[in-house]
């Protein structure tokens, strides 16, 4: 049974690896944060102790339906004080890590929902 469509009008993210994401089959190398009405920019951090509360208020000025949080590699996730500009919004916030956040973010976004996936890239640390 076929359950997405051939071809979506939405950014999706096409592939994924470590230390990068692909959005439309451009490859991308940094955190980044892409929704599904077009948003895109560059996430100012690069792992994980980077983030604070501005970063996740940057997130609920954009006003989506739901948030998909990609914390890297491996899940983690926010402190809630960081999610407080979200919360008083009524924005739902899902973390994940940001494998599960790429297949995600494709699903909700061909369904027509307004959702944002911000997504830490971390590097691989070498000698991994």
């Amino acid at each position: 049974m076929k359950l997405q469509p051939d071809k979506s009008d939405v950014q999706t993210l096409t592939a994924h690896g470590p230390g990068w994401v692909a959005i439309n089959n451009e490859r991308v190398e940094h955190s980044v944060v892409l929704g599904s009405r077009g948003e895109r920019f560059a996430w100012e951090c690069t792992n994980f102790e980077d983030l604070g509360p501005e970063h996740f208020a940057q997130l609920a000025a954009l006003g989506a339906e739901l948030v998909i949080f990609g914390s890297g590699q491996r899940i983690r996730f926010p402190q809630p004080v960081w999610l407080r500009p979200l919360m008083a919004q009524r924005t739902g916030v899902e973390t994940m890590d940001t494998a599960a956040a790429c297949r995600t973010y494709n699903i909700l976004a061909s369904e027509g929902r307004h959702v944002v996936a911000a997504l830490l890239v971390e590097q691989p640390k070498a000698g991994n």
